[in-house]
């Protein structure tokens, strides 16, 4: 019997996606729900509605394991008559293998990250569905449904470094780049879509290239994805640039492109030498200062994010003085801090030294009162300033509607917001603002006519 096509619409499964993380699950989760989209399936945001959950989980510490661990059995608890199957994806299956079905037997299907790509064929089976359409052999990297302003595009995956606190390159592998023609491809895809900032992600995305054709850097790909959003008067954002790989191109590149915001993402995690060696990594106080110090003649005016950990095994109170006292010295505009989680399969897991929790937490604690007193007078020192605000929404306010953006100096989701008295404009515009006041990592303005709003050169 031949089914109408109506009615085959009507009996296609709908999804629900549940993302966890950072934002390369974020890319991650778009790119399968692009996937489940091609093929015919349907997204709910309602799990009474849902026929398969996906939930893409983050292990990148053992608090977010448990989030992970906690949300899945949410998840199961929800619909206790006609349960719809839930698939564990992402980093928790490919940190624990084969380890995990025996204890979560409310989860009918695990797949590694490096698997995603094959998420149709896996919710065909837990689903017990026939494919009804014929295969599509496209590359699912140009997949993508963002409708919003700024896009995550990741342009590498895994890492080498295996610090000896992360159980990143155990979860996610080994560190290769993504060509270059098929990063910009999804640029332009992406551009033609209506977003206006690509904000590139990696593990560790100053090495991009080194695995690819002699001369491929960072830098040329800077060059050539500037030449994609150029038309559309577009931005481009770099995180998670490690200090080695704050070359003299990359640098030029970041000075001298103009779609290349000077906003720069350095996590340097300590500044003790030694603490650093212990860790894995390279570097000491001397050369950190003298690179931001360098950063900041290059290139004048830019912002400087970075991230610190304290309570490492074997810290002394001295070296965490050390650090706290380089926060306060080199006034960034936004630190993330971190406290150390002893991770399973990690090198500093079995360190000698654990520092107690009750250390770790003041420890912690001052840290993040620093990160404030910092961000906060960076973020006030822009009010006056008339800026280019890229609006990535509407929400009703103290005050009524009013349009939520964010400038160049703030990368999205994570830098505090540029609020706007209502005004013309749509999401995906970018229009000038004079920045009014500020509260905390909140900025406020109204759209201003004036062409000579603050360009980002």
């Amino acid at each position: 019997m031949t089914i109408p096509l109506e009615e085959e619409a009507k009996s296609q499964p709908n999804f629900l996606i549940v993302t966890l993380g950072c934002a390369k699950n974020e890319v991650d989760s778009d790119r399968m729900r692009a996937l489940l989209l091609r093929d015919g399936l349907k997204e709910t945001k309602d799990i009474a509605k849902a026929d398969v959950v996906l939930i893409n989980t983050c292990s990148f510490l053992s608090a977010a394991t448990s989030e992970s661990l906690e949300t899945t059995f949410e998840l199961a608890d929800v619909k206790p008559v006609n349960k719809a199957p839930i698939i564990m994806c992402g980093c928790v299956p490919s940190r624990y293998g084969g380890s995990l079905a025996p204890q979560l037997p409310e989860v009918s299907a695990f797949v590694k990250a490096d698997e995603e790509d094959s998420i149709m064929d896996v919710v065909d089976k837990v689903l017990g569905r026939q494919k009804l359409a014929s295969p599509h052999t496209e590359s699912p990297f140009g997949l993508r449904t963002i409708e919003g302003a700024s896009a995550f595009v990741k342009i590498s995956e895994g890492c080498d470094r295996y610090c000896a606190f992360c159980a990143i390159p155990y979860i996610r592998g080994h560190y290769h780049s993504r060509p270059a023609e098929e990063i910009c491809n999804e640029v332009d895809a992406l551009m033609k879509g209506g977003v206006r900032e690509m904000v590139l992600i990696g593990q560790d995305t100053g090495i991009w290239g080194c695995d690819l054709e002699q001369g491929d850097s960072l830098a040329s790909l800077l060059r050539q994805v500037s030449k994609v959003v150029r038309p559309y008067g577009g931005w481009i954002r770099v995180l998670y640039l490690q200090p080695e790989g704050m070359t003299d191109e990359l640098i030029a590149a970041i000075r001298d492109i103009p779609e290349v915001l000077p906003y720069i993402d350095i996590p340097i995690q300590h500044c003790n030498e030694r603490v650093l060696a212990s860790m894995g990594r390279s570097g000491s106080r001397k050369q950190l200062t003298e690179l931001f110090a360098r950063l900041r003649k290059e290139i004048p005016g830019m912002v400087l994010r970075t991230t610190g950990m304290t309570g490492f095994p074997g810290e002394t109170d001295a070296e965490a003085d050390e650090l706290a006292e380089f926060l306060q010295q080199e006034e960034f505009d936004y630190i993330s801090v971190f406290s150390y989680s002893a991770e399973e399969g990690t090198r500093a897991a079995k360190m000698p030294g654990q520092i107690p929790e009750e250390v770790k937490r003041a420890r912690t604690q001052r840290l993040h009162d620093i990160a404030e007193l910092s961000g906060f007078a960076a973020t006030a020192r822009h009010v006056g300033e008339r800026a280019s605000v890229i609006i990535d929404g509407i929400e009703e306010g103290e005050r009524g509607p009013e349009l939520i953006g964010h400038t160049w100096f703030q990368a999205p989701d994570c830098d505090g917001a540029v609020h706007i008295a209502y005004g013309e404009a749509a999401v995906g515009d970018i229009v000038n603002c004079e920045l009014t006041d500020s509260v905390c990592y909140e900025l406020y303005g109204s759209i201003t006519a004036d062409e000579n709003a603050d360009k980002v050169r």
